[in-house]
This record gives C-alpha cells, structure tokens and sequence, in this order.
C-alpha cells in the first residue's frame, strides 16, 4: 500500500473515531486491511501533524493539526495566546533554552502553535507531554522569549 493511501484511511479514522494511542489507531488499521509497523505509524503520525487534544467531553484523542493561512497568522494570533493562558503553569530559562511547563498533554499542540509564530531568536521547539523546550540562539533570546510567555499569561 501507498503512503498517501495509508495517510487518507489514516486521515479518516482519526476524524470518525476516537483513538487515543498509537495501538489503537494500529488496531484500527488492522481492521481495514492495512499492515504497518509502530514505526510507521509514528512517521505517519508526524507527518501528518496528528496531536493530542482534549475533546469537547474532556477526552483525550489524536485530532488533526488544524493549521491557519499565512494572512491568518499574520493578523491573528488569538489561539495561540489562548492557548498559553489555558495550558501553560511555569516558564524557566536555562542559557540558551526557555522552558516550558505545560498541563499534561498540552506540550504538542501549543509547539505546533509556536512553530507558526515569528520569536525572534528562536532555533527550534521541541514538545514532550508537558514540557516544551525552546532552543535560541542566544541567553538574552531565551530571556526575551520568556518574557514574551510572561507577558502573555493573565496569572
């Protein structure tokens, strides 16, 4: 089977079912005659920006990374300050590296986010299940982005 064909059954199992760990959505493919490894499907899971996100219920699931267009993030970035206010409890510097702290489970979606969004001095962002790591190029960049979180939270 193609990639692109396992992305689409992927793709369609994430939107009509509730899967919440990469077993399931194996399980799930199995079912549809689709043989992958847990490799695979972790590359798939990747490329295709599939997150963990809390439902409306407040169960936890895979969904799709909803991206927005260029012209929407340029004059719109409501969601991912939301985003720092509902999910984000402590921000720290190390050097070069700003911190994170995250609810769990919240770490992936809000990185997706920041990779949208313009930080001055940022290199790379990179997500664990509460913890985000943001790498900069420099102490007083991994300060200022800090700040930038710090400004942001309504604590």
């Amino acid at each position: 089977m193609r990639k692109s064909e396992r992305h689409q059954i992927i793709k369609k199992i994430i939107l009509d079912s509730t899967i919440q760990t990469q077993e399931e959505l194996l399980t799930e493919l199995k079912k549809q005659g689709v043989t992958a490894t847990q490799a695979t499907i972790s590359r798939d899971i990747r490329d295709l920006k599939i997150v963990k996100k809390a439902d409306k219920t407040g169960q936890v699931r895979f969904e799709l990374f909803k991206e927005t267009t260029p012209t929407e993030e340029q004059t719109d970035h409501n969601e991912l300050f939301r985003q720092i206010n509902e999910f984000v409890k402590k921000v720290d510097t190390a050097q070069f590296l700003t911190i994170v702290h995250t609810l769990p489970n919240n770490a992936q979606l809000l990185a997706a986010s920041l990779d949208d969004y313009p930080l001055s001095g940022k290199v790379a962002t990179i997500a664990g299940f509460d913890t985000i790591l943001i790498i900069t190029k420099s102490n007083e960049d991994a300060e200022a982005i800090a700040n930038f979180f710090k400004t942001q939270l309504f604590l």
